[in-house]
Parts: structure tokens; sequence; C-alpha cells
């Protein structure tokens, strides 16, 4: 999860505005149900880690706007205050097929800060929620790309077109100018998603009326339009191919410009293929959900009062109930799936709330405006009794064994990524790679096809305490796009060695009554084991395992610097060698 470092004094800066006192233990106790946690919290500042589906809450600013209603009552407000602006934008036809969304917005009369620190802590947080922004809303920018620039310097009205590779421009952090071609291949932005452009012949860019280029999305702006302590104007382009990510980013970004004070300007965008529209949009999104649907998933009915004030606490309106006859089904427009006799709620909610995706969404706000201590009971309308495990009983063999060794088991996520399974480990990929298509995070874009590296990151979580440390898991992994379920354990202690894991082997192997098993070599230089330290293991001819001492190699790719050793076991595989003997 995404965490976002804030200025205590920022926070209260921002509450005061309002004539709210911060109280950090309201924040505590109650935040985590709005989407966050509190990770860390001293005199200074505030750690707090945001849930992927909350991307509306990655800043300071944002975040005070969405706690005022849910943390001391206030009236929501889920919409911005839009002046109409004056600034225009075209976008060239030749955009439709290279980066299709434009839209900006102005914000002007920023509270910046009274001293250079809060001058520059105000950058640092707005770069900060940009990148976050990039990731959460736009993918990695290959979604929704923002520019962030100082109005003074620029001269509107604006064009976006296509200019060839050729085309130079002083690019940010740089103080000469460079090509579009060499600024994919030099520069660190364009090293980094020269990827997004990839077999492009032309290029888009944003110029003003001197034809300078202030954007070269979704790389890099020009050096001429960077933000400074004396920014106080600001313009705002946000370009890509989702028009929810990049409204919603557009407005995220003018919120957080508007709670410093800011006055946010439409700006006039004549799109690709002619039509004309001021962004961002003043009107907040209508989303209905039927009263049959939100009774029977919160067990109870809940009042007209009680609606309204669980909805204004998760930053909406609550519109009214009404009778539905003849409604059709759902629609973009109307989110509902209605029958004849429904009665349907209207609500009001802002559109940069991306998570509203469907109408469970809207029963989920509900609930958590709500609070969930008085909603209804319900018992299960089906009960059954459970059959047992074809495998339940090796499992259980295999964990009495483990624990009786005195390893501690873990669960770890079954999400993982190419580098913990196969990079660091050295292991190949076994049959095809189930693969995450919208992956929230870097670190979990796959299913995991091995245990041990989980092993290793719990260990690398915990290096601080004392050794020895002693843990497995017994869980399941992907292969194939097949589930099948495997164990391991990892061991780190200061005199360990082969032996001492070869002895742990021997005790396994004999609490699951393996008789006729050996242990071989292991060949090859595949997977974390330290070379002629390792070994397979075979009952009646089957491979069912391997064991041996970790490389330090790997080991310090995790940062441990102790002996490690471990194992990794096909469960299947011991169900098919060893009968049960239940």
């Amino acid at each position: 999860m995404p965490t976002i470092s804030i200025d205590q004094d920022l926070i209260a800066s921002l509450l005061g505005k309002h004539g709210i006192k911060n109280d950090i233990a309201r924040m505590s106790d109650e935040l985590p149900l709005l989407g966050t946690d509190i990770d860390e919290c001293n005199e200074h500042t505030l750690d707090i880690e945001i849930f992927p589906d909350r991307p509306d809450l990655l800043s300071g600013e944002t975040l005070t706007r969405a706690m005022r209603p849910f943390l001391y009552g206030q009236q929501a407000k889920p919409t911005l205050d839009i002046k109409k602006g004056s600034i225009k934008m075209n976008v060239d036809p030749s955009l439709e097929h290279i980066r299709p969304i434009v839209m900006g917005a102005v914000v002007r009369n920023v509270n910046t800060g009274a001293t250079p620190e809060e001058n520059e802590a105000f950058i640092k947080a707005l770069m900060d929620h940009q990148e976050k922004l990039h990731f959460a809303l736009g993918r990695g920018r290959k979604r929704a790309s923002i520019g962030v620039h100082d109005l003074a310097t620029l001269a509107p009205p604006f064009t976006v077109t296509t200019a060839p590779g050729s085309t130079q421009f002083i690019p940010l952090a740089m103080n000469e100018p460079m090509s579009i071609d060499s600024i994919l291949t030099n520069h660190p932005k364009g090293i980094d998603y020269a990827h997004l452009l990839e077999g492009m012949k032309s290029y888009p860019v944003i110029m003003d009326s001197n034809d300078a280029v202030l954007s070269f999305p979704p790389i890099i702006n020009g050096n001429h339009t960077t933000v400074t302590s004396s920014t106080k104007d600001f313009f705002i382009d946000v370009t890509g191919w989702d028009p929810r990510a990049c409204e919603a980013s557009l407005m995220l970004i003018a919120s957080q410009l508007e709670e410093r004070g800011g006055v946010v300007e439409s700006v006039e965008i004549t799109a690709y293929d002619g039509t004309v529209s001021d962004l961002p949009k003043a009107q907040p999104q209508t989303h209905t959900v039927t009263e049959r649907l939100l009774n029977g998933l919160l067990g109870r009915a809940l009042t007209d009062e009680e609606i309204h004030t669980a909805m204004n606490r998760m930053g909406g309106s609550y519109l009214g109930r009404a009778s539905a006859e003849n409604a059709p089904s759902r629609t973009p427009e109307n989110m509902a799936d209605v029958v004849d006799g429904d009665t349907v709620l209207s609500f009001l909610m802002p559109h940069w709330r991306f998570d509203i995706l469907h109408p469970i969404d809207l029963v989920e706000d509900v609930a958590i405006g709500h609070g969930y201590e008085d909603l209804g009971t319900d018992v299960p309308r089906a009960p059954m009794t459970a059959l047992p495990r074809s495998d339940g009983h090796i499992r259980r063999r295999i964990r009495d064994s483990l624990q009786g060794l005195g390893l501690m088991q873990i669960q770890s996520l079954t999400l993982s990524n190419d580098t913990d399974q196969f990079g660091a480990m050295r292991w190949p990929a076994m049959g095809e790679v189930t693969r995450i298509t919208n992956p929230i995070t870097i670190d979990h874009t796959l299913l995991r096809q091995y245990l041990l590296p989980g092993l290793f990151r719990l260990l690398a979580s915990n290096r601080h305490h004392d050794l020895p440390q002693a843990v497995y898991e017994l869980g399941t992994v992907v292969r194939d796009h097949t589930n099948s379920d495997r164990f391991a354990f990892l061991v780190a202690e200061q005199n360990g060695g082969f032996a001492a894991v070869r002895g742990r082997i021997q005790a396994i192997m004999r609490d699951l009554g393996a008789s006729g098993y050996s242990i071989e070599p292991l060949g090859g230089d595949m997977g974390p084991w330290l070379a002629g330290r390792a070994a397979k293991v075979l009952v009646d001819g089957i491979h069912v395992g391997c064991f041996g001492e970790m490389d330090p190699h790997v080991g310090h790719h995790y940062e441990l610097k102790v002996p490690l050793s471990g194992a990794e076991f096909d469960v299947k595989e011991l169900e098919r060698a060893l009968p049960d003997p239940v």
C-alpha cells in the first residue's frame, strides 16, 4: 500500500481554517474505516498507509478534505468550486491514435507557504502526489499522465499536437536543448517511460502561443515551466487513454491546490474530434442503487436520515428515494439493476471517487459511513456439512512434523512478482505464469509458483530480531494456471549447515512414514541453493522436493547476511509417493 508522510502542522492548519481542532487519537481509531491506516505518528509527522482503492486520499490536502465530514461531521462537498476561465487548449486530430484524451485546469492564488522551508515542503508534496497518482490511476503514466506548470511562464492559448523526433526543447532539470529522440534514450525519465511511445514516428507535445514546448507527455515537462517557490498560479495538463483516470487525476491535483486557498478555473478544450468542453466538470456524478440491494446486503433497513448521515461522512450527498416503475436495466449512467416495483436510492458522489465502479461500492460506502456496529444479523440460508479434503491427513502430518522441529508456521501472500519468484531465486517458470492484468503494485504482478521467496521476505522484515529464526509455510502455488500445494521451510542460524538441514529432512521423512526414500546430490545451478551443498529427495523414484544451504548471493538480495538453509516440497507428489496410513 502506498504511504504518505504528512506534516502535523499542515493537517492542523487545513482543519483550523474550518474551525476544527486536530484530534490524533480520533484519527487513529476511525481513519482505517475510511481506507487508511496510521503507520507512525510523532509530534511533527504522520505516516499513513492508503488502501489501494482510495487514490483520492494520496495527499495531505485531499485526505484532510475527506476527514472533515468523516470525522468531524462537517457538510460534505462532492464538487470543486470551478470558475469559468478564459484559457483555451486545442487538440490536433493527429492525437487520435497517439494520446487522445487531453484535459486541463488552472488554479490561481495558491498559498504555497510563508517560508522557504514551507515552499519546499509544498513542492515536494505536490510532486509526490503527482507520482502516486501516476502509479495508482495512471498505471505507470499509460492511462493518465499529469503535468503541473508555473502559469506565469506560459503564453496561452495552448495547442496539443504531434512533432517529429528531431524536435528540440530544454527538458526539466536540464540546461541545454535536447531532441525528443535524445530524451527517450538519454534522459532518465525518457529511459523509464520510452516504452509508452514505442513504435511511434511522431510524438505528442503541448505548446503555447509562442511555440514553446511546455510538455512532452507522458515523459517530461519543459524546464521553463518548472514550479518554484514563487509560483502562485498553476496550469495542470492531463493526457492519456482512460477518460475516468484522466478526469480523476485532474480533479485531485486541482483539489489539492484548492485546499491551499487556490481558485480553480476551467479550461476550454477542443478535442481531436472537434467537440468542445469546459474541464474540469463542476457537477458531481449521480449514482443509484436499489433499496432491495442495500437492505439485502446490510441486513436491515436504514432510514433516510441514517443514509444521509452515512453518505455525508463518505463525502457524498443523498438525494432521496423514488419508485422505479418501468425502470430500465442498469446503465453506466444510473448503475442500478432495477425491476418494476423497486425503490431506487440516488446519490451525488465526487467525480474523483475513482473507486465507485458498481452499486456494491455505494452499499459499502453506506455501511462504512453508518458504522458496522448495529447492522443486521443473519444465518446461513443453506447450512451444509463440510467434506474432508482428500489431502487433509498428509497436510496435518506435515504440520505436526514441522512444528515438532520448532518451526513457526506463517502464511504469506499468494501474489508475488518476477524478481522474487524467478530473478532472485534463480528458478525457471514452471509452465505458464498466471499474471495480474492490472496490478495495484509492482510487488504483486503474478500468482506465486514457489513458497521460499515469501519466507525470504519474512526473514528480511525480521532481520533485526535475534537468531535462530525458523519458519515454514504450507500453501498454494499456481503453475500453468492450476493450483497445487507445496510446503517450504527456511532457517536462519549461526551454526547451520548442510548437516543440520539434512537432519531436519530425515526427521520429516520419518514423521511422514517414508522408509524407501533416497537423498541424491542436486546437479545444475538452478535455484537458490549453494553449489555442492544441496540435494533432492526421491521416494520410490518420485522426486518430491529439494533442500540445502542457501547461496549467500540470494540472501544478500534480501539483505540477509546470516547462514540460511531450507527446503521446498511438493505436497501432491508426497501424497502420491506415501500411502495414507489412516
